[in-house]
């Protein structure tokens, strides 16, 4: 017997529990992204006061 694939659009009620567990998943603030543009600031903070000194 050939498996089907997953498809979670397949009825109403799977594709609102897909949709639920996606947004799920989205919800809060993305570290990666704070503590990338806080190391972005820390470097032009160091780049200026490097400048300044000159």
């Amino acid at each position: 017997m050939a498996q089907t694939p997953n498809d979670p659009a397949g009825t109403t009620h799977q594709f609102q529990n897909f949709a639920d567990q996606a947004q799920s998943q989205k919800s809060g603030p993305n570290v990666a992204l704070i503590v990338g543009i806080a190391a972005v600031v820390a470097v032009v903070v160091i780049v200026v006061a490097a400048v300044m000194m000159m």
